[in-house]
């Protein structure tokens, strides 16, 4: 399923999202740098897209990380998941962390993230007495076993 998106260029030098595959769910985001970025082990260092986007209304944009960067270079979005709300209209930004040892670089047109698009419920909170019982029940972290 397809669904227009629109995007609109800040910097000649920006690049559209990219799909890497005819089933890829998460778009490419490129960097938009005037140079090589340095990114010390532990540093997080904002990086800019050139891109804003429109989100259509009912869905929400999930900055993810690049599974490949992520493991092999041990950069990715500081914040997990970013969230883009539909109405939010400026530039995309993704922080990005080093989780490795040493200093890694992002060059200009480097693929940093990837961006899915996704529907969402607006959920209306109303006040409750009691909740409706289940299995697990108020059980927290580890309390649905270990394998």
């Amino acid at each position: 399923m397809t669904a227009p998106v629109s995007v609109k260029l800040l910097d000649p030098r920006a690049k559209l999202p990219a799909y890497g595959s005819a089933d890829a769910a998460g778009a490419d985001l490129y960097a938009l740098t005037d140079g090589p970025v340095s990114i010390a082990p532990g540093e997080t260092v904002l990086i800019h897209t050139g891109i804003a986007v429109a989100i259509p209304q009912g869905y929400v944009g999930l900055v993810y990380a690049r599974s490949g960067l992520a493991t092999k270079q041990g950069l990715a979005p500081a914040n997990k998941v970013g969230v883009i709300d539909a109405d939010y209209r400026g530039e995309l930004m993704v922080s990005l962390h080093n989780h490795s040892g040493e200093t890694r670089t992002v060059e200009c047109g480097d693929r940093i993230a990837q961006l899915v698009i996704a529907p969402y419920l607006t959920a209306e909170f109303t006040p409750a007495d009691e909740l409706d019982d289940t299995r697990r029940g108020a059980g927290g972290f580890g309390s649905t076993g270990n394998k």
